[in-house]
């Protein structure tokens, strides 16, 4: 899959250290974009940018935490001076909440995760929209997941944030459509990221059983999810909006 037009473009990746949001800065790298990749785990965007140097496109990175907002002014900033204006914007930071329950949640737990996985998109989402609304022209993708469509996805909190994500995309879209922006999200099922490690811990019992769970019988690697958003990102998907495209080896279809 080859896209001449990711080629002097620059997109912002939010959680770019590892999963899916790496794979995602390497493949537009290797289209030839400027990739800015945003994320709180400097060893993690230190192995990114060494992968990206093996592609034409260029890679700068940002240790920053998308709940902070001085860090994702300071983010932005950095961005701007190092490439310029941003077309597309990948809010993909996210985290787990262990598939904890209400009863279990703490009120800390929750906050952390509509935090990361919300807040964080809200904030950065609306410190790069103008620039987007300047250009009357700009993309952008949030990753959502299948629970936030269907309970079982995760606990309590994640399955809240996730729902939240797909609202807030639609609405987005709905929002500034006009003004030539183009919002939707991905939702992935059964992706293996470093963020589900877990499951594969041990014996891998719990690996095998969402294996055996998902139609397609295995698990998604992270650069099926970046060929997606290759796709979803480019002119080909223009008239796509304010959808979510899942990416779950069948699971909903049960």
């Amino acid at each position: 899959m080859h896209f001449d037009e990711y080629q002097c473009k620059t997109i912002f990746v939010t959680g770019a250290a590892s999963g899916i949001g790496q794979a995602q800065a390497i493949a537009f790298v290797e289209q030839g974009a400027n990739v800015f990749g945003m994320d709180v785990d400097p060893i993690g965007l230190r192995n990114t940018t060494e992968q990206a140097t093996n592609y034409p496109g260029k890679f700068a990175a940002f240790i920053g935490d998308v709940t902070n907002p001085n860090d994702i002014v300071a983010a932005v900033k950095s961005v701007n001076d190092t490439f310029g204006s941003i077309h597309i914007l990948l809010n993909t930071a996210g985290i787990l909440d262990d598939y904890t329950p209400t009863l279990k949640t703490t009120e800390a737990m929750w906050d952390r995760v509509l935090a990361v996985n919300l807040k964080g998109t809200f904030l950065v989402t609306n410190q790069i929209l103008p620039q987007l609304l300047m250009q009357k022209h700009g993309v952008i993708i949030n990753m959502a997941s299948i629970a936030g469509m269907v309970a079982g996805g995760g606990g309590a909190a994640y399955t809240a944030s996730k729902h939240a994500i797909i609202g807030y995309t639609k609405q987005l879209d709905h929002d500034y459509i006009r003004q030539g922006i183009r919002a939707n999200a991905i939702a992935p099922g059964a992706i293996q990221t470093p963020m589900n490690a877990a499951d594969f811990a041990g014996d891998g019992k719990m690996a095998e059983w969402v294996a055996n769970e998902t139609p397609a019988g295995r698990w998604a690697k992270p650069t099926e999810v970046a060929s997606l958003t290759l796709f979803l990102a480019s002119q080909q998907a223009d008239y796509i909006h304010g959808t979510v495209m899942t990416i779950d080896g069948g699971w909903l279809e049960k």
